[in-house]
């Protein structure tokens, strides 16, 4: 088997309220994430809960300035090609509601291995 050390792909995960699932789901699918061979639409997603406490200044979709929150999220895995990145990332904040969301953007050695 031979593994392609170029940066072809990377994952993103996305950590995001359940109700705005189908919104991401939608614009990845419209972006061309989540194509790996003969397949499109894949990603995973699992619920997690995430805690944050806004700071003086924000406007949070959840919580309020100065306490710490707790609430269920989506974590959404997808890979996308390394050359879109920087567009998926704006299909991403155009339907993601957290004036800051955590988009964690992972380098892959390959896909599918």
């Amino acid at each position: 088997m031979q593994i392609n050390m170029d940066l072809e792909y990377v994952k993103m995960e996305i950590f995001i309220p359940e109700s705005h699932f189908p919104s991401l789901q939608k614009a990845l699918a419209e972006i061309g994430a989540g194509h790996i061979g003969n397949y499109d639409c894949c990603l995973s997603y699992s619920l997690v809960t995430g805690t944050w406490r806004p700071l003086d200044g924000t406007h949070p979709f959840i919580g309020s300035v100065g306490e710490i929150s707790s609430e269920p999220e989506l974590k959404v895995e997808v890979t996308v090609k390394a050359e879109k990145i920087r567009e998926t990332l704006s299909a991403i904040k155009a339907v993601h509601p957290y004036e800051e969301p955590v988009i964690n953007v992972i380098p892959l050695i390959g896909t599918g291995l």
